[in-house]
């Protein structure tokens, strides 16, 4: 049917240039139409590439680790149907003469035995002495001691230290993470504020509800919806938190596009769950299980990164207990969830242990004021504490 060039498929907006992360055919494999044949990292997220064309690869015109552009060839593939099953793709040759020539090596020349000739016109060696009796073994000498004075002995098995080094390329993901990360504390007047939240009656209501919600909505019912949820208020009473800076304008977004960050084995991502200030806490939650899912499995889209108005960051599931999260520009604030510890705190007068989270708040303080940062975090503070506030809207 014929040969045809594959040129690399448009990225997204903006995105001309992408590194070939992984070709998931080789040259000689079949490949079927929408097949994924290879991996393209971007700035943002690496993009699974599919054929457009069933048939047999002839060649491919990048390694791994190349850079490719937008239209660019791909590869080259001879177009046709699926090999008849069964049918296993053609193996290198063996090269029997080698293994024959191999066999066939001539042994090391044996060593004659002298002639009476050579035997006369070498010199007689001396005769050997009679061994002696055997002296007693020097004493084995001392390892030089280590710094703490302790001797070799007090460290049985231990192996000898290592001191190599690894030197490993930064993808392209992680190198824009960087550079990005950089950018914003460069430019935002970054300023962090903190507050603590008794989780208490949130644990509770989730103890009680879960299984109900598992079994009528099929989701798991976790903290992020009620924290999402919690935010959409916040920023509906403190609206510079959800606006950006463009040049000399300050940006209000009657919206709100909540971004997440989680993270893919290729590094951390934001993608944004659209117009959170319509969704239940039950859609919340299924839309991070969609999230997640997807960073999973690794496909990411770059659609799902695009936009964002403010960023929730949960450290507290990798054990985090106190931090101050990045801005993520050009959003101007960031809250950051941590581990939730059973600590003594006063209640009412009395000391008692409660379930209890830090809440970090970076802000741009270019934007943001003291006093609203402040506001939006105790607002964040009395929605969790008394989640009744995010059904009555108070």
């Amino acid at each position: 049917m014929g040969e045809q060039i594959i040129k690399t498929p448009p990225l997204a907006e903006s995105i001309q240039e992408g590194t070939l992360a992984e070709w998931l055919k080789k040259v000689g494999e079949f490949v079927a139409r929408d097949e994924p044949i290879a991996t393209i990292e971007t700035d943002k997220v690496a993009v699974t590439i599919n054929s457009p064309e069933s048939g047999t690869i002839l060649e491919q015109y990048a390694n791994d680790g190349d850079t490719v552009t937008v239209g660019g060839n791909l590869y080259r593939v001879e177009l046709g149907s699926a090999p008849p099953k069964g049918a296993e793709a053609p193996k290198a040759e063996s090269k029997p003469e080698a293994k024959q020539e191999l066999a066939k090596a001539p042994e090391a020349p044996k060593q004659e035995a002298p002639k009476p000739a050579e035997q006369a016109s070498k010199p007689t060696p001396p005769p050997t002495p009679a061994p002696s009796k055997p002296s007693p073994a020097p004493a084995p000498s001392k390892v030089p001691q280590p710094a703490s004075g302790k001797e070799d002995e007090e460290y049985p098995g231990q192996l000898p230290a290592s001191r190599t080094e690894r030197r490993v390329p930064m993808n392209r993901m992680r190198q824009t993470i960087a550079s990005r990360l950089k950018e914003s504390q460069n430019t935002a007047a970054s300023l962090t504020t903190f507050n603590e939240v008794d989780m208490s009656n949130l644990i509770e209501l989730r103890k009680k509800y879960k299984d109900l919600i598992l079994e009528k909505h099929g989701v798991k019912l976790g903290f992020m919806g009620a924290f999402i949820k919690a935010a959409t208020a916040a920023l509906r009473e403190v609206p510079a938190v959800n606006a950006r800076i463009e040049g000399k304008e300050i940006v209000y977004a009657d919206y709100m596009d909540i971004s997440v960050a989680v993270a893919t084995p290729k590094g951390l991502v934001t993608p944004a769950i659209r117009n959170c200030e319509t969704m239940s806490i039950v859609q919340l939650e299924k839309a991070m299980a969609a999230l997640g899912k997807k960073a999973k499995d690794n496909a990411i889209a770059i659609e799902d990164l695009a936009g964002g108005t403010f960023t929730i960051s949960n450290g507290g599931v990798f054990g985090s207990l106190y931090g101050t999260p990045i801005i993520n520009a050009p959003q101007s604030a960031i809250l950051g969830m941590h581990a939730t510890k059973e600590r003594a705190v006063v209640v009412n007068g009395q000391v008692v242990v409660r379930p209890m989270m830090y809440l970090a708040l970076t802000y741009d303080h270019r934007i943001i004021d003291g006093r609203e940062a402040v506001t939006f975090l105790v607002k964040i503070k009395e929605a969790i504490e008394d989640p009744r506030r995010l059904l009555l809207d108070i």
